[in-house]
């Protein structure tokens, strides 16, 4: 190993599983316990400064008199077009996604598409489109990008990288340390459409109806909800890579409280329970791309489930839990036939490249 890139892994203070890898595997991108412990025990202390430390969805911070938003994302996603959309949407909502569950309204977007060669232009025309009215839709600007080609056999067609900055809302102070015992867990819709989307592609399912992903920008509809609920709101999270279960433990890590999930209560459709069941995987793990989750006070709960029932994105939103004292750090499901059952968070990933 040249002198320059030599580090001394002996002095790492990180637990297993993390060094048990010496290399790079797919779970490190997943969403999971590789990739968190990734972030805590290499970037973290790398990078560390407060705007990092929060670990949301993105990052805020005060610069002049306003206070602003700033996430990045990359999307590597197989196949580049699935049933309800396509990398380019994936791109443009994913990233104002993240900045709309952190408080803030999304303004600008950049983007660089990383290309292999011999990928063909009018599969790149339709990638663009797809971004341009995905952006309209949101209501942002995409106001600079980068363009890179790789040689043929090195890049897979196409990798897209967004990066968005938005405005945070006057008074909203939202994050994944601020679950308070007694607050009501929402979540905006059905679970696991974008995952099992890109699953029924690749692996030739059919079902009676066809799974669509979810793929959407939620800004106007948490917008709705910040506009009447307001600092009843306490944490928000969109459920992508790792689904619905990585990102409430991510919460009961960072607020030190428990989430106890009312399993009955999980809305997830019949075709996707069923694509589920059929290739061994738990709906709570797996990926969405136009839901939010709602951690609020509890006294807020039903008028932020009257909000999202009247918006065409939340008709199937649900109650499906509260905080709790008990179990701190631990995220545990009452099940069908009452007894509880401890959901942990994954080691790795289920579905691969599904973002």
């Amino acid at each position: 190993m040249p002198d320059q890139i030599a580090f001394d892994f002996a002095n790492w203070s990180c637990p297993l599983p993390l060094k048990d890898y010496p290399t790079i595997v797919m779970g490190h991108g997943g969403g999971g316990k590789l990739g968190n412990e990734l972030v805590e025990h290499l970037f973290l202390p790398a990078f560390h400064n407060p705007a990092l430390q929060n670990l949301g969805d993105a990052a805020t911070f005060t610069l002049g008199s306003g206070r602003l938003a700033m996430s990045t994302d990359s999307f590597v996603v197989q196949p580049l077009f699935f049933p309800g959309g396509s990398i380019g949407e994936l791109a443009v909502n994913g990233t104002v996604n993240d900045l709309a569950v952190s408080g803030a309204e999304p303004k600008f977007l950049s983007v660089s598409y990383i290309l292999e060669e011999g990928f063909p232009l009018v599969h790149l025309a339709a990638i663009v489109d797809a971004m341009a009215r995905a952006a309209a839709a949101a209501g942002v600007q995409i106001v600079t990008g980068d363009t890179k080609v790789v040689e043929r056999g090195h890049g897979d067609g196409c990798y897209i990288n967004t990066a968005g900055v938005g405005l945070v809302r006057s008074g909203i102070n939202v994050g994944p340390a601020c679950a308070k015992p007694g607050d009501a867990v929402i979540v905006s819709g059905t679970l696991g459409d974008h995952g099992m989307a890109i699953m029924s592609v690749r692996e030739g399912l059919e079902f009676e109806s066809p799974i669509r992903s979810d793929c959407a920008a939620l800004n106007g509809m948490i917008g709705s909800v910040l506009d009447v609920a307001g600092v009843a709101v306490h944490a928000m999270r969109d459920p992508t890579r790792g689904g619905l279960a990585s990102i409430l433990n991510e919460i009961a890590q960072a607020s030190g409280v428990g989430v106890l999930l009312d399993e009955a209560s999980l809305p997830v459709r019949p075709e996707v329970q069923a694509a589920c069941e059929l290739l061994g995987l738990d709906p709570v793990y797996v990926a969405n791309e136009g839901k939010a989750v709602f951690i609020v006070a509890p006294e807020a709960a039903d008028s932020v489930l009257c909000l999202l029932g009247a918006h065409p994105l939340g008709q199937d939103a649900a109650l499906i839990g509260h905080i709790t004292a008990e179990h701190p750090r631990m995220l545990v499901a009452r099940t069908m036939l009452g007894a509880n059952r401890v959901i942990p968070m994954q080691i790795g990933e289920q579905l691969p490249r599904i973002c």
